[in-house]
């Protein structure tokens, strides 16, 4: 017996003497490239933004969900990543499913539209720029939106598209899936098993993958999720923000950004006052930064939202952003000379607790 395990080692040792693992490697078509990642890359947000949160920006090749009540500020940061990614010439591909989008808004916001008018009644007609743009007219369900964003990382790996894209969605949970639709029945378990089907194992690995050195552009997915407030499963609990459309984006995404409260918005509307006439110009918002698998950091903090993107949670940065633009505000306040107030948070008595910023 002894005699056959040390003849068996010794056949061991001479196959193993023998074995070349970057031969194996090379017969097999594998190469270092194929495991090999690029470098960390960010799309640039507003510096109020990566000052209150740490987070450099929008990870490049990655997914980031953007989770909240309604008005707590996901939009606000979209529209800032798009802008930005314009600027360093990273295609933004708006994917509007909500249908509350505003051209607008986003303008204000910066990001670069050349409006098309009717020669006739001189009226804006449509929109054009540096980005692409789909809604409901097209993407009906799920099954749509993830046919929409294969389709365009099929184009561009044929070399139609020769742009890194920014696939900036608004929002899951907002689309049903085929199924719901041809039942006539919004399914939760179904939309859910959609996501996990179109998602989870499909567009979500074709997002993550182009972070690999071998892939000649970077695609990067942010998602707005829709959100319900759960009971506390028991009498001392407390209650839960859950996503709609299942957990899917929530496994996936490297980065998960929270605004506002669990059960309600938690903004404080500031406005401008004067002789009875309000002008509300901005909102404090909480944002949270609940899952970080690039550094790991995790932080929460306050922040001003506008029309025009973030701003500091302090007088100064108030003052100076009021000091901009309240000329545009005298039309409805009949007035540049007039009061900021911030109201307290959502759920407070905002009758008796108005912080005064200045007279």
């Amino acid at each position: 017996m002894a005699a056959k395990k040390e003849t068996a080692k010794t056949a061991s040792e001479i196959i193993k003497g023998g074995f070349s693992l970057d031969n194996f490697k090379k017969n097999k078509g594998f190469s270092n490239t194929s495991v090999k990642f690029k470098s960390q890359d960010w799309i640039k947000v507003s510096d109020a933004f990566t000052e209150v949160t740490s987070l450099k920006g929008i990870p490049m090749g990655h997914i980031t969900l953007l989770r909240g009540h309604s008005d707590t500020g996901k939009t606000t940061l979209l529209l800032e990543a798009a802008v930005n990614a314009q600027k360093r010439r990273v295609l933004p591909v708006f994917i509007i499913t909500e249908m509350k989008w505003s051209w607008p808004h986003a303008q204000m916001m910066g990001l670069e539209v050349e409006e098309i008018f009717d020669e006739d009644t001189g009226e804006i007609t449509d929109y054009k720029g540096f980005f692409l743009y789909a809604d409901r007219g097209t993407l009906n369900t799920i099954e749509d939106v993830a046919e929409y964003i294969l389709d365009l990382v099929d184009e561009q790996k044929k070399g139609n598209l020769p742009y890194d894209l920014l696939f900036l969605w608004d929002s899951v949970g907002s689309v049903p899936s085929d199924l719901s639709v041809r039942s006539n029945k919004n399914n939760n378990e179904w939309n859910a098993g959609a996501m996990s089907t179109q998602f989870g194992n499909n567009v979500n690995q074709k997002i993550m993958l182009s972070r690999k050195e071998a892939s000649k552009y970077t695609n990067t997915l942010v998602a707005i999720n829709k959100v319900w407030t759960a009971k506390p499963e028991h009498p001392m609990g407390q209650p839960r923000l859950e996503n709609k459309g299942g957990k899917t984006m929530w496994y996936d995404a490297t980065v998960i950004i929270t605004f506002g409260n669990i059960t309600n918005s938690g903004t404080s509307k500031i406005k401008a006052v004067n002789k009875g006439k309000e002008y509300e110009f901005a909102k404090r918002t909480k944002v949270q930064i609940e899952k970080n698998h690039i550094d790991g950091i995790q932080s929460r903090g306050a922040i001003i939202m506008t029309s025009h993107g973030f701003i500091a949670d302090d007088k100064k940065a108030i003052d100076a952003y009021k000091d901009t633009h309240k000329g545009s505000w005298a039309n409805t306040l009949g007035s540049t000379d007039f009061t900021v107030t911030i109201e307290a948070e959502v759920g407070e008595d905002v009758r008796t607790d108005i912080e005064m910023i200045d007279e």
